[in-house]
């Protein structure tokens, strides 16, 4: 037997209202969701603007909390507002301690939040950092087109913040080098012998060399053989 008992298919009364329920409690979670709403209200005052923008790891972890409380209380008979009060208040608390131990010890905030990283330097992607994060060139390079950055040689430093944001540092225009494309059109042009005298920027870390027509060469950096002709492009804001 599937079923241990009869169910009549497309039962409206089954699908809209509960059997164990009566309907008036209806009202009680109208009611449960404005005080539960207003808590909500409430903790992200506490957590201030900063809550509502890119979320840090903790305070993510802080918002799937309250959303677990909230949701669980505007529903269920069984989960008394009282200890959902006391869920927001202790989780609001314990946030704005956090926010003092990490303005007091630095390292503490490094440990729970994450500390910025270095991507790009120079021009060139820092490997040994880069592949540590979470983030493929794809996404990195998506980022930086949202700056209007057209190559790699227009940054002078790049780096993901704990928030997971991409801050970005440019070159003047004097001192703008050539650098890998971030146009997809142009990744997808890589190749492994070149065919014209010229500059070309490493498809793996960005690092530029001058390449002779017809040679199939190794990165001096990362060691890898796919190279893209190098862009020298001026940043246009």
């Amino acid at each position: 037997m599937l079923f241990a008992a009869t169910v009549q298919p497309f039962d409206w009364n089954r699908i809209l209202l509960s059997e164990d329920i009566p309907p008036l409690f209806l009202l009680e979670i109208a009611l449960r969701c404005v005080l539960t709403y207003f808590m909500i209200l409430g903790a992200l005052r506490v957590t201030g603007r900063r809550g509502v923008r890119q979320l840090s790891i903790f305070e993510l972890s802080i918002i799937l909390a309250l959303g677990s409380a909230a949701g669980d209380a505007m529903f269920y008979d069984d989960v008394p507002m009282l200890h959902v009060a006391v869920v927001f208040v202790v989780v609001s608390v314990l946030y704005l301690l956090f926010n003092r131990l990490t303005e007091k010890w630095p390292w503490f905030s490094d440990w729970l939040e994450g500390a910025p990283v270095l991507l790009v330097e120079d021009g060139e992607i820092q490997l040994r950092n880069f592949n540590k994060q979470n983030l493929t060139q794809k996404e990195l390079f998506g980022e930086l087109r949202q700056r209007q950055v057209e190559h790699l040689g227009q940054v002078r430093r790049a780096y993901i913040e704990a928030t997971g944001d991409i801050s970005v540092y440019f070159f003047d225009d004097a001192d703008t080098q050539p650098g890998l494309p971030t146009w997809p059109e142009r990744l997808k042009q890589s190749t492994r012998r070149v065919e014209t005298d010229a500059a070309y920027a490493c498809a793996c870390c960005g690092h530029v060399q001058q390449l002779a027509r017809g040679s199939a060469a190794h990165c001096a950096v990362c060691h890898h053989d796919a190279w893209i002709e190098a862009c020298a492009a001026k940043r246009v804001a």
